[in-house]
Formats: structure tokens, sequence, C-alpha cells
């Protein structure tokens, strides 16, 4: 089973590390998790479409 990070809203770059980060605050459970890619079915996960908003105006 593969991880849905890629596709979130909130899996963004992170200039200072220079690689992908969740921007969500994880606990240590989470956090061990998601450095192990092992991180499924996130609770925070929210689909990042950014023309979601302009389709429902049309």
């Amino acid at each position: 089973m593969k991880s849905n990070c890629e596709s979130c809203a909130h899996y963004e770059y992170d200039e200072d590390y220079e690689c992908y980060t969740c921007q969500m605050n994880l606990d240590e459970d989470e956090l061990y998790k998601f450095v192990n890619n092992t991180y499924h079915d996130c609770p925070y996960y929210s689909y990042g479409d950014e023309y979601a908003v302009v389709r429902h105006q049309m």
C-alpha cells in the first residue's frame, strides 16, 4: 500500500530542508511513520486540487 502524501495539500516543498515535508503538526508516532514511509491513511489528508474552487464556480 502506498502513501497518498504526494497529492495532499499539506505536503509542500520546504526550501530550508530542500525536500517535501508534511506541514501538519504530527505527534511523535505519526512523525516516525512519516519519516520511515509507513504512514498510511493519514487523518489530515486533504486533496491538493488547486482548481476545485474554479470548477465549483463554473
